[in-house]
């Protein structure tokens, strides 16, 4: 299919039945984009009631829709949309200190200790009762469940902690249901508050390499030469069953009333349907749990850095969700806003009333864990892509490719693309500490894109405003 370029970072791909609308994809010339990402995203203006369908410079393939992507609805929600992981997303902690003034290592093992790594590990175990309350309300939930039973107990402080509320998308609460989230979701994530897991998420020590609007790094708390802290993780085996719970539930549901789905990995539930309010009520109760996992491992990481260093301060800047669905305001209407792997990037404009309305909403866009990461502001200008971002560089390989595949006894059945070496090569100067040596390779930097090209379609399309560039120095991974 030729799809033309509307300027230099962005391409239109044409509406060619079954598809309803075109769709776009916010990319340069010579940057890879897989066919099948494309065949997804073209499936996703297929949907009935969508509105517009768009593609981030991150974009590659997924499930149902391309990872990197942003699909809004007027009258259906789809859960694929969204994925397994929902509100899987970033944060970002500054500390007073430069590099040289903290033992990286040190500290990265010490991390380690206190935050499991990897997948099928628990760690902060809740009563039934306070569990769901996590699940209705969030982050403000856990001021008022029972703390005790944990060392993240001991490093918790009420009044330290409620002033970040506003440092959090939704302010860490969305309206959760925990009614609609089964049984087997609900045990799986009890014990799970405070753990990792593994993939592409991490916590990482990083420098702040680069400070390119000294005004908004000031008003962030950024310095060159800073210590800074990043976390990426999400709802862990709860949202998991959740998105398989309910994108099997769309099937059925699909196959029941044939509704029109573009594909079996591509079903819906409509809105006004109780399944549909369902789904809406356990994402939502997923999000809350990904906004509390996120903010009791950065409690934890604030307990270690103070063993070391004393009373510091290590404040918020922002934590952002990128894979979820939410009801915006757009082109006059009110749509469902799925992002998946894509950022919410509101301007200024969108931010009144909070603490963000003069600069835009802070955006954390990882890159790879031998790469860079940045800190970007959105823009008002930033509505032509439904003031949405890519969430991280996108792979250009994937995990089987870069890692190889190996049989019984350990023999190899397939080469891994990037070997040992360039591995290690690729890592030099970071401190590494992960769970499983033998599949750290799925997440090596040559699988994925360049996150400096990446962030300069960002920045010359006009959706959001690089900050700083911050360079990993210790990578803690599943």
């Amino acid at each position: 299919m030729l799809m033309p370029r509307l300027n230099p970072n962005e391409l239109l791909i044409p509406a060619v039945p079954p598809m309803k609308i075109p769709a776009r994809i916010f990319i340069r010339e010579g940057m890879q984009v897989e066919e099948t990402a494309i065949e997804q995203l073209k499936a996703a203006c297929a949907l009935p009631s969508v509105v517009e369908a768009l593609g981030m410079p991150d974009i590659h393939q997924g499930y149902g829709v391309p990872i990197g992507s942003v699909v809004a609805t007027r009258e259906i929600v789809v859960p694929a949309a969204v994925g397994y992981d929902i509100n899987c997303g970033m944060r970002l902690l500054t500390t007073p200190l430069r590099l040289e003034e903290i033992d990286v290592k040190q500290l990265a093992d010490s991390i380690r200790r206190d935050i499991p790594l990897g997948e099928g590990h628990h760690n902060v175990a809740l009563g039934k009762d306070d569990f769901a309350a996590v699940l209705e309300g969030g982050v403000s939930a856990l001021f008022g469940v029972k703390h005790s039973g944990h060392r993240v107990w001991e490093a918790w402080s009420d009044d330290e902690e409620r002033p970040l509320l506003e440092k959090i998308e939704e302010r860490g609460s969305m309206e959760g249901g925990v009614e609609a989230v089964s049984h087997h979701a609900f045990s799986r994530g009890q014990d799970q508050l405070a753990t990792l897991g593994g993939g592409n998420h991490f916590i990482e020590i990083q420098l702040v390499e680069q400070v390119y609007d000294p005004k908004l790094a000031q008003r962030f708390g950024l310095f060159a030469g800073q210590a800074v802290v990043m976390i990426h993780s999400g709802s862990r085996g709860l949202g998991h069953q959740v998105g398989d719970d309910y994108m099997r539930l769309s099937r059925d549901y699909d196959h029941r009333h044939g509704g029109g789905q573009p594909n079996d990995n591509l079903c819906f539930l409509p809105l006004e349907s109780k399944e549909g309010r369902n789904y809406l009520q356990a994402m939502s109760a997923a999000a809350n749990f990904a906004f509390a996992n996120r903010h009791l491992m950065a409690a934890l990481v604030k307990k270690n850095f103070r063993h070391y260093y004393g009373d510091i301060a290590l404040p918020l800047v922002y934590d952002v969700p990128h894979n979820i669905a939410k009801f915006e305001s757009h082109h006059g209407q009110t749509l469902l806003i799925h992002r998946k792997g894509a950022t919410r990037a509101f301007g200024p404009g969108r931010m009144a009333g909070t603490a963000f309305a003069e600069v835009g909403q802070p955006i954390l866009i990882p890159g790879s864990m031998g790469t860079a990461s940045y800190l970007l502001v959105g823009t008002d200008a930033g509505e032509c892509s439904l003031a949405s971002v890519n969430h991280g560089a996108g792979r250009v390989m994937s995990r089987t490719a870069a890692a190889g595949k190996r049989g019984r006894r350990g023999k190899p059945k397939r080469t891994a693309a990037i070997s040992d070496e360039e591995f290690r090569r690729a890592m030099e100067g970071i401190y590494l500490v992960c769970e499983d040596r033998g599949s750290v390779k799925e997440e090596a930097p040559q699988a994925y894109k360049d996150i400096d090209a990446v962030i300069e379609v960002v920045r010359e399309a006009g959706l959001a405003r690089p900050v700083a560039r911050l360079r990993p120095k210790a990578v803690l991974k599943g």
